[in-house]
């Protein structure tokens, strides 16, 4: 296991060189543990969050995939209420799959542009 959580380590410092939220595009990261997702709006230039949405406080109980849409819906919502349209995508070295792919399409449908 500890082999696994080096490998995305190393392949999310490789990404955060390259990616940085501004405070006209801010960065949308994903952490996702076994049981919940989170997802923050970041301006890196401040070190301030922006927005946040989790699945932590969900009364329902759902599938891991349909909780990472509702936390994708819900992070476009606190986004666009805070005034932000487009973000960059940071998917902290997980891979665009599963539960991240399915945050990150309930995000643009949402209204989100990244």
């Amino acid at each position: 296991m500890i082999q696994k959580d080096a490998r995305r380590l190393k392949i999310k410092r490789s990404i955060r060189g390259k990616i940085s939220g501004t405070t006209e595009r801010p960065r949308l990261s994903v952490f996702r543990s076994n049981k919940q997702i989170y997802a923050q709006v970041i301006d890196d230039t401040k070190g301030a969050t922006l927005a946040a949405a989790s699945s932590l406080k969900m009364e329902e109980k759902f599938p891991k995939k349909e909780q990472a849409a509702k936390v994708g819906e819900l992070i476009a919502k606190h986004a666009q209420d805070a005034g932000i349209q487009t973000v960059v995508f940071d998917r902290n070295g997980y891979l665009y799959h599963g539960r991240v792919k399915e945050l990150a399409d309930a995000a643009r449908k949402g209204g989100l542009k990244f």
